[in-house]
């Protein structure tokens, strides 16, 4: 897990996609690559996620790829023999997560209360997700439920965009952020990816400029 935590930090923002058709996962993978960021979290929220990551993977294996809304432990397997490097869950699922430890497959669980940190700490996890992080309580939530855990860090996801991306990663209990605006579903369905590499890009720079600033 500290290869990827590491990976997923260096990039500050982990793109959140949604793939309704598996010919959309390649032309994305490279608006995402050529952008500069060359991650991305496939959520299984439909019936193309898994090819998707397969052909993302096979087409540019240096691409930092995890399966998003992962709800079951058959979609761990799923996930990862498609070529997911790291799993993602919703909200805090002991089974899955437990799957995951056994199997060291990284996972990434969802905590909104402290008794869903406690339970990540408990089996040894550093790195929880946020989620939905602006409807949860946002920043003053993660900074004062997190003070009692000091090795936690957050990926806060759910309402994160260019405007409020600052805010989060300059606290120091934030390691990277999940968000979707530079790769909106209605962007991917017109097949706008010149547009949606562009917005990688300032993506990039814009953590780039937070972190130097």
């Amino acid at each position: 897990m500290n290869d990827i935590a590491t990976k997923i930090q260096e990039t500050g923002v982990i793109p959140v996609v949604v793939l309704n058709d598996v010919k959309d996962a390649l032309p994305l993978a490279k608006a995402l690559c050529e952008g500069g960021l060359p991650c991305a979290e496939v959520t299984f929220r439909t019936a193309a996620a898994e090819e998707s990551i397969r052909q993302m993977k096979e087409a540019y294996p240096e691409m930092l790829l995890g399966a998003g809304t992962v709800l079951t432990t058959e979609q761990v397997d799923r996930a990862v023999n498609a070529g997911a490097s790291f799993i993602v869950s919703p909200g805090f699922d002991p089974e899955i997560v437990d799957y995951c430890i056994s199997k060291n497959i990284p996972v990434i669980p969802g905590c909104v209360t402290p008794s869903e940190v406690a339970q990540a700490v408990k089996r040894g996890l550093t790195r929880i997700k946020f989620f939905p992080a602006e409807q949860a309580g946002g920043l003053p939530m993660i900074k004062a439920m997190c003070a009692a855990y000091t090795t936690v860090k957050v990926m806060p996801t759910g309402g994160i965009n260019a405007k409020n991306l600052a805010d989060y990663l300059s606290c120091d209990k934030i390691y990277a952020c999940g968000g979707s605006w530079m790769v909106k579903g209605d962007l991917i369905k017109a097949g706008e990816f010149e547009k949606i590499k562009e917005m990688t890009a300032e993506a990039v720079a814009l953590v780039k400029s937070i972190r130097e600033g």
